[in-house]
């Protein structure tokens, strides 16, 4: 278990060592694509809470094609390696308190305060656009209901769904992240590394993510449901496992331009799929082969963008400043602010006369002003509302 202590020994957080600065910065950017992931939503040709007249090809193909695939498999990646670390330093009880805190608790507040607030504003727009007739709590809490699975976390919370999936990964997968941490040279992890200390294995990772999408997305086509939960749950147990021996990262620095090459090739794969396809066919009809051949270049492109990535935050981003500190502090409030905002601030804007553009451009930067305002004017300042939203009680010197 050499390996696994060298990375611990660079991450000891608490413990007065160097962190590995990269996975910091990479929350903080990943929150950020999120945020630009939603205020272009209203702009996109999928309806969304809030939908534009007229739509943008650009936003539809950057955010939706691109973005969309990887993206919170990406996060699911980083909550799996800063997990790892969490368990170096923490025992399973304090782990599980740890985080209730980070995560629950914000989750339930999030849940009183702003899913009552977007869904008035969805009602609203359903009722003027003629989609919906009933009142606002028969839209709020009959009409979204969805069953007794996963989409139950967005039903109850809509964008805090993410929260509520890793704090149930968190808990259910305790028992093996806890053999994990003491098994890095078990069987199976020295099986694992085997493959990836060849050339072009990590690309292994692959398959059992398509297993998991293709027999899962025809039975649960619903957003955030068993085939979502058991896809991101295996990022997350991905990015555990990467930082349990360091030739898993030595794999994706060495084969990081095949891993771009075949991400590459699996978003033009997508995009020709939906360029002669029906797209509502792609994402929520079974049976075709353009639909399994969707769901797999959107598994390849999710695995090999995410890696992408990860390089890109060992190789550029390996380095602390005061901005990615003060980031690395706002995260979790900042994602539980930001789609209610822009909820109500793209209400308005969609209603001007004004080209798709501007209105994409305004709520991008209203949004972004207002949630920050919010934040830095509010909640960073009210030692009580750092608890509900997710923060130490009290801040470290560093990040204020």
């Amino acid at each position: 278990m050499e390996s696994a202590k060298a990375v611990v020994q660079t991450y000891s957080g608490s413990q007065g060592a160097a962190r590995v600065y990269y996975l910091d910065s990479l929350r903080v950017l990943a929150v950020f694509v999120v945020f630009l992931f939603h205020s272009s939503r209203p702009f996109t040709t999928v309806d969304w809470l809030v939908t534009n007249a007229q739509q943008s090809i650009i936003a539809m193909v950057f955010f939706l094609t691109f973005l969309a695939p990887w993206g919170m498999p990406f996060f699911f990646l980083l909550a799996g390696a800063g997990t790892w670390f969490a368990l170096q330093r923490r025992s399973p009880r304090q782990f599980v308190a740890e985080r209730t805190k980070r995560l629950f608790v914000p989750y339930l507040i999030g849940c009183a305060l702003f899913t009552p607030f977007q869904g008035y504003f969805d009602w609203l727009f359903s009722v003027r656009e003629g989609t919906f007739e009933g009142s606002y709590l028969n839209f709020l809490f009959v009409d979204r209901w969805q069953g007794w699975n996963p989409t139950l976390s967005d039903y109850l919370g809509y964008h805090l769904w993410f929260l509520v999936f890793l704090f149930a990964f968190s808990l259910l997968s305790l028992p093996l992240l806890q053999w994990l941490k003491g098994a890095a040279d078990s069987r199976l992890v020295s099986r694992l590394v085997g493959l990836c200390e060849r050339r072009g294995g990590i690309l292994g990772f692959i398959l059992p993510l398509v297993a998991i999408q293709l027999s899962l997305r025809p039975l649960c086509p619903v957003e955030h449901c068993w085939s979502d939960f058991l896809y991101d749950l295996a990022f997350f147990l991905a990015g555990y496992l990467f930082y349990a021996d360091e030739r898993f990262l030595r794999a994706i620095r060495r084969d990081r331009w095949l891993v771009l090459a075949v991400g590459i090739a699996a978003l033009l794969g997508m995009l020709t799929t939906l360029a002669l396809g029906e797209a509502e066919t792609l994402f929520s009809t079974p049976g075709s082969a353009a639909y399994y051949l969707f769901w797999a270049c959107a598994v390849v492109d999710a695995w090999c963008w995410s890696l992408t990535m990860l390089y890109v935050g060992m190789r550029f981003l390996d380095f602390s400043n005061q901005w990615t500190r003060y980031g690395q502090q706002a995260v979790v409030p900042f994602y539980l602010l930001h789609q209610p905002v822009i909820v109500a601030i793209a209400f308005y804007v969609v209603q001007w006369q004004a080209s798709v553009t501007v209105k994409m451009l305004v709520v991008m930067l209203a949004s972004f002003v207002v949630t920050l305002g919010i934040y830095e004017l509010l909640i960073r300042r009210v030692a009580p509302l750092r608890a509900l939203f997710g923060m130490k009680a009290v801040a470290s010197p560093l990040a204020e």
